[in-house]
């Protein structure tokens, strides 16, 4: 339990930071400007999803069907892929935790990776594709804009969507990856990485069959990654779990096999764990020929972890943001289970009561969805088509309600196609 409070304590003040600085960008910024210069499959529009991925605070989850959102709006392949692979790796969020846990070295190297390792995957999905005209299948969204335009209204969003919506989507995976990493650091002996000492392939290729097909937040991933390297993994092992895990997972591989097709498939787990792989082995050359140091900060709270009250030792801002962090996980997560249906993504703002008092209406359950991001991407493809007059999705039991003359095809074949499944309808009662 020391070990868990220790992590919040130096983890709580970046966090917030970056959760915050998540919602300004998210209420400020409009979602077009990350759509409009993606449909050449050129390395531009590579190099452009690639950047607009970056800062983005987007898990492993809803990093799917924002990609597939942009593929029907046009964007290329080559586009999406880097995309998907840049964006759950890193976020504004995970930057500073990186930073607050692992040093500024970690903190530069990891977005650095995720940039190259996602235009290089993207742009070898380009290769051989042709630019296509073809808007027929694109999904076309109400023309409703919902978006807040005064400054308050667009900082009530921020801060609802940093400090409420996001700490719904990630909460339980950060909460996981430090628990997990407190197990790590009383219980794994630390012999159990001697076989690895030194022998930087064989510790990668371990990461890679652990994490590549399980679901690890690119926050959640942090502490993990640390206690792991407090046991004798090597720096460039740790960078392959931070980077593997949050950007490939069975999910997203069903997904972009679905959608994308098995070449590009292909293209998207070999370039992952390629770039995984070397910039891995470049970490630990530099941190072996000392040129970088990726374990000064670790070497640090190490020494720390030794005193017995060093944990005791926070500042009061550290104990502050650890107590807000917690009471705003506990809302989340306890709020999360129970919360009704959410705001209907197409904009309007009476859907709901539509929905529940509609007679001729459907009933489904929606498959796939794990953050609100997944909700929001589910609502705008049922509210796109034909005969749709409204669309609400309940993420705490996967049920959307569709009310209109929509056939059930059409609604199937427009959540397929952002990577979701159409399961169990009936008649609303």
């Amino acid at each position: 339990m020391i070990e868990i409070v220790r992590l919040l304590n130096e983890m709580s003040p970046y966090l917030l930071l970056g959760f915050f600085l998540a919602g300004l960008m998210h209420a400020f910024i409009p979602a077009g400007c990350y759509t409009q210069h993606l449909s050449r499959p050129s390395f531009a529009s590579v190099w452009k999803a690639a950047l607009f991925g970056i800062p983005l605070p987007l898990c492993s989850c809803g990093v799917i069907p924002t990609a597939m959102s942009l593929h029907k709006e046009g964007a290329s392949k080559g586009a999406v892929t880097a995309f998907l692979i840049a964006t759950p790796q890193t976020g504004v969020d995970s930057i500073f935790a990186t930073f607050s846990l692992m040093g500024l070295p970690f903190a530069i190297v990891r977005p650095v990776a995720a940039l190259l390792t996602s235009v290089m995957g993207g742009f070898w999905v380009n290769v051989g594709e042709r630019k296509t005209t073809d808007t027929a299948n694109r999904v076309q969204e109400k023309s409703t804009d919902a978006s807040p335009r005064s400054f308050a209204a667009r900082m009530k969003t921020a801060l609802n969507y940093a400090f409420v919506e996001m700490m719904e989507d990630i909460g339980k995976w950060l909460v996981i990856g430090m628990v997990v990493a407190g197990i790590i650091t009383v219980f794994v002996p630390d012999s159990l990485f001697d076989a690895f000492r030194g022998n930087t392939v064989a510790s990668m290729l371990l990461v890679l069959v652990i994490s590549v097909p399980m679901y690890l937040c690119a926050t959640g991933s942090i502490p993990i990654a640390v206690a792991l390297m407090m046991k004798g993994l090597t720096p460039g092992a740790a960078l392959v779990l931070l980077m593997a895990g949050p950007a490939c997972n069975m999910a997203s591989m069903l997904v972009v096999r679905q959608v994308l097709g098995t070449r590009t498939l292909v293209k998207y787990i070999v370039s992952i764990v390629s770039g995984a792989i070397l910039f891995g082995v470049v970490t630990d050359l530099l941190q072996a020929n000392g040129i970088v140091n990726f374990t000064a900060t670790l070497s640090a709270a190490d020494a720390c972890c030794m005193e017995e009250s060093g944990w005791l030792g926070s500042s009061l801002f550290s104990w502050l943001c650890s107590m807000t962090l917690a009471l705003l996980l506990l809302h989340a997560l306890v709020w999360r289970r129970f919360r009704p249906h959410g705001r209907c993504a197409c904009g309007n703002h009476e859907c709901e009561a539509k929905a529940s008092d509609a007679t001729n209406g459907l009933r489904f359950r929606v498959e796939g969805m794990n953050c609100n991001h997944c909700r929001q991407a589910a609502e705008k493809a049922l509210c796109s088509v034909k005969g749709v007059e409204s669309a609400t999705v309940n993420l705490a039991d996967g049920e959307a309600e569709v009310t209109g003359d929509a056939s059930l095809e059409d609604l199937r074949q427009a959540l397929e196609a952002v990577g979701f499944r159409l399961k169990e309808h009936e008649k609303n009662e």
